[in-house]
């Protein structure tokens, strides 16, 4: 391949010397000289046409070695299988590099998606960014020690004196376990569109379900659960319950020791914000900035300002705003994240309802036909009811364990009897619509 284009290379420097000379002596080519011109062009394209067959050869052979080659990686390999078995719960690959292992009624989502998931809900939530995360099981207790009681005093001391001792308080603040779950519907228009992107769909779904319960555990807390900054005693009261001056801020800002003010920022709703943007400083410039290299895009007196669908607007006896640095917010994490994907958990909810009352209240009427005792037909019409639902489960559902056989059974027999029971409550407003009375 080098030895054809320098020999192409070669044949343009003679050309052009061939043109230069008839240039810079203000004539036409010479017999001779126009023959080796048409020469040149015939033995360039010639020599086009083989580099590029030979460059062709080459790629041919380069993508036949990566196809043979290359392997699929990891995080390739589990987004594949994981749409696919979304797409078609029966195609479920158990190869050991998708980590998409089945379980009772359901997979359990690949590590690569589950942690797409967590890294969506940290972009999404940055209190939980910003908080200090402890990853263990149990309780976690953490010591502090209660400045606002006592506390360690360093004095002066005089040779042959006895030091005076002080003693610090010590407390503690325990962290306990929660569990906490959200479910993550996705209909089967959207699966069944080829075009639509499910994978990121779920991540993004998911994450956002998550960032957002989380947050607003993290800054307004739940009784007997989650404390978050529901706890928090030091603050700065405003004297309106609707508006917020420059100096009320400020006062709020110098409330921290300015040891923590590195990692400080602002958390507060869109409406607070808004108001905020009009105040002005002595010199007539605007308090809060917008800044493109700050985290949240604005700064205020030189600090983040994150917003909060969770934070209240300002109002009598609510915290409109939060100032601090939100490290000394502590999160304990239990254990890891578990993401399941349920392919019946809702197909009970619509297709065998719908299915089965129209059916099982046509199979009433046909009972009715043949002078069937009455006492007879529910009966009939239940054992229908919970064979019709047990053979469409068996349909839909892919059953591997036992624990997959008792839920398959409980459904069919839980839903057969519902929709009998509707078929014939449907035909007694029948009859008593006809009546008439």
């Amino acid at each position: 391949m080098k030895a054809l284009i320098e020999k192409k290379n070669a044949l343009l420097d003679e050309a052009d010397t061939l043109i230069s000379k008839a240039k810079t002596e203000n004539r036409a080519f010479e017999e001779t000289e126009l023959n080796r011109y048409n020469e040149i062009k015939s033995e360039i394209t010639r020599l086009n046409a083989t580099i590029s067959a030979a460059q062709e050869t080459r790629e041919c052979e380069i993508n036949e070695y990566d196809g043979k080659k290359q392997k699929e990686t990891t995080e390739e390999a589990e987004i594949r299988a994981f749409e696919s078995y979304i797409r078609n719960p029966k195609a479920l690959e158990t190869r050991a590099d998708t980590n998409l292992t089945f379980g009772a009624n359901g997979a359990i989502i690949p590590t690569t998606i589950a942690n797409k998931i967590i890294d969506k809900v940290k972009e999404i939530c940055p209190i939980f960014e910003l908080a200090t995360k402890y990853t263990m099981g149990g309780t976690l207790t953490i010591p502090y020690i209660d400045t606002a009681t006592s506390d360690n005093k360093m004095a002066y001391a005089t040779e042959f004196t006895e030091l005076e001792s002080t003693s610090a308080s010590f407390k503690s603040i325990s962290l306990t376990g929660f569990l906490a779950a959200t479910l993550c519907k996705i209909s089967k228009s959207l699966i069944n569109n080829a075009k639509f992107d499910v994978v990121s769909y779920t991540i993004q779904h998911m994450a956002v379900n998550i960032s957002q319960w989380i947050e607003n555990q993290l800054l307004n807390g739940t009784t007997g659960k989650i404390e978050g900054l529901s706890g928090v005693t030091q603050s700065v009261t405003a004297a309106s319950a609707t508006a917020i001056t420059a100096d009320e801020l400020i006062d709020l800002q110098e409330s921290i020791p300015d040891v923590y003010q590195n990692g400080a920022v602002w958390i507060m709703a869109k409406s607070t914000r808004t108001k905020i943007r009009e105040l002005k400083d002595g010199d007539g410039n605007f308090l809060l900035q917008r800044d493109f290299t700050a985290p949240a895009r604005y700064t205020l007196l030189g600090k983040p300002v994150y917003i909060s669908d969770n934070m209240p607007d300002m109002a009598a006896g609510k915290t409109a705003i939060f100032y601090g640095d939100m490290s000394g917010l502590a999160v304990k994490i239990s254990e890891n994240s578990q993401f399941n994907v349920y392919t019946e958990k809702f197909s009970t909810q619509h297709a065998i309802g719908m299915i089965l009352i129209p059916v099982l209240y046509l199979i009433g009427i046909a009972l009715k036909k043949i002078s069937l005792p009455n006492k007879f037909i529910p009966l009939i019409l239940g054992a229908s009811g919970v064979i019709l639902s047990a053979i469409y489960l068996l349909s839909v559902t892919q059953i591997i364990s036992t624990q997959d056989v008792w839920t398959a059974i409980f459904a069919a027999i839980t839903q057969g009897i519902l929709c009998a029971g509707a078929s014939v409550y449907a035909n007694q407003i029948y009859k008593q619509i006809k009546k008439g009375d």
